[in-house]
């Protein structure tokens, strides 16, 4: 397994939280003339040099590559075993839905391809459906990443890959052909590129405000792309806990409970452990709530909690403990409904040198998300429970993301707009992290990055079609289980 060394040279905001070695080292840049904008672009330039953009072209697989369904049944160690087939029942749906579950095969490949060694506050599950619209804390429709259990310091190359490659296998999954894949995957790079470009000239806070609002969104498409877009708004705008109330839950003995559908929302009376659920509820929200600042503890502090169920959510978090609780406001129309997620180690941890100094996982999560994303979930927290680490924020404010189907070829066009969008995402999620401006000097004004990472995505999207068929062998073959009937 290749560890690779990346530079270090990440935004401030994750200075507090680097270890040792790494942090003595921004301390000295912090006393240290402050690159100007031009010399950064020239850094990010040179680096060309050591790794040609041409470079990432590349994707051979390597002669000692790991089985990816060995990968997959390792990460199962410590799951809900029982849901585990659920995981790969979601998995075998296509090819598209075993690259969203698998990220941790697609980083392992990932960690053999050149780098530039510039690293970013990495997504490290980036795809084509990781994105979507949501709430900010001003109320406020804004388009970013919106899944960020394996953030963690990483290459900015890994992320921008993946992406590139999640919108070939869309677009193959989509009866599009190789042509089409092709320029889906350029979309989200010369997006990326052309956007990171523009935040190299932005100062520092002015990135770290900056978002993709609704207005900015729907300018971006075409008349055509942003009527589709309007819809989605609408929907997601409809979206919160009442109608989440009015979904999840019916009324027993005068309350609101949430509706089991074995196996995917199921009332549980202990954990996986033999914990009574409610001891291990009590000590999970009371580390929670201390990692909240003073004045959202107030404000939670009003609610009560009414019902708590253990949930399916996903594909690739499929068997990790997941639970959404009920809570309670002034009266039965004031909910506010939480999701506890667990958060295990990043595919990222065993492939790069930084290191986060967080002593839960699920405050990794918060913190990449916190930094990534510009407007985070007021009631974004962490904490522990039953030996397992989780984060939680809440399950419906105002969300929404795009969809798209199988075999949906007069949806391909609307789709490469859509990943302009995640390219543009994608940039400000890293120029909030790295060095927009050494990036921006590598990527350069021409479309030869662009055209490199696309004819990776194909390779790539071949080598996901094999990795699908390899899992579906195991599945003929009794090597692993697969939950029967529909459970997507």
């Amino acid at each position: 397994m290749t560890v690779v060394e990346l530079k270090g040279n990440i935004d401030p905001s994750y200075y507090r939280l680097l270890s040792g070695q790494e942090r003595n080292r921004l301390a000295d840049m912090f006393e240290a003339r402050r690159p100007s904008v031009e010399e950064r672009l020239a850094a990010g330039k040179a680096l060309r040099e050591k790794v040609p953009r041409t470079a990432h072209a590349t994707y051979d697989k390597a002669a000692d590559r790991p089985d990816p369904v060995d990968i997959l049944e390792k990460q199962n160690a410590g799951r809900v075993q029982k849901l585990v087939p659920v995981r790969y029942a979601r998995m075998l749906v296509s090819p598209f839905a075993f690259l969203r579950g698998s990220a941790a095969v697609m980083t392992d490949d990932l960690s053999r391809t050149p780098l530039t060694g510039m690293a970013v506050g990495a997504c490290g599950d980036m795809h084509v459906s990781n994105f979507g619209v949501y709430a900010s804390a001003e109320r406020n429709l804004v388009f970013a990443i919106n899944d960020f259990d394996e953030v963690h310091p990483g290459p900015w190359e890994w992320d921008l890959k993946r992406l590139a490659a999640s919108a070939a296998v869309a677009v193959r999954f989509m009866g599009g052909d190789k042509a089409a894949a092709a320029e889906a995957a350029a979309a989200c790079v010369a997006s990326y590129r052309r956007r990171m470009g523009d935040y190299a000239e932005m100062g520092y806070l002015e990135i770290w405000y900056d978002t993709i609002d609704e207005r900015e969104m729907l300018e971006a498409l075409s008349p055509r792309v942003r009527k589709n877009a309007e819809r989605t708004i609408a929907k997601a705008r409809a979206k919160g806990h009442i109608r989440s109330l009015d979904k999840l839950t019916e009324q027993v003995n005068g309350e609101p409970r949430i509706v089991e559908d074995v196996p995917l929302i199921v009332r549980e009376t202990h954990t996986e452990k033999g914990t009574p659920v409610r001891e291990a509820l009590n000590e999970m929200l009371a580390a929670y709530v201390s990692s909240l600042s003073l004045d959202r503890q107030r404000l939670l502090a009003r609610y009560r909690l009414v019902d708590a169920a253990r949930k399916v959510v996903g594909v690739g978090s499929v068997g990790t403990a997941c639970w959404v609780l009920l809570l309670q406001g002034v009266d039965d129309d004031d909910p506010l409904f939480l999701q506890v997620k667990e958060a295990k180690a990043s595919v990222l941890t065993p492939y790069v040198d930084l290191r986060l100094s967080v002593a839960n996982e699920g405050q990794r999560v918060v913190v990449g998300q916190r930094a990534t994303q510009g407007s985070p979930d007021i009631f974004l927290g962490w904490g522990e429970a039953d030996g397992k680490h989780f984060y939680i924020r809440q399950l419906a404010d105002m969300k929404g993301s795009a969809s798209f189907a199988e075999g949906d070829q007069d949806g391909i066009a609307k789709f490469i707009e859509y990943c302009g969008l995640c390219g543009w995402a994608l940039a400000l999620a890293h120029a909030k992290t790295g060095d927009p401006a050494m990036i921006a000097g590598y990527c350069g004004a021409s479309a030869t990055l662009d055209e490199a990472i696309a004819k990776f995505a194909l390779a790539y999207a071949k080598q996901t079609e094999q990795d699908h068929d390899a899992l579906d062998k195991a599945r003929r073959a009794g090597r692993i289980k697969v939950a029967a009937g529909s459970i997507v």
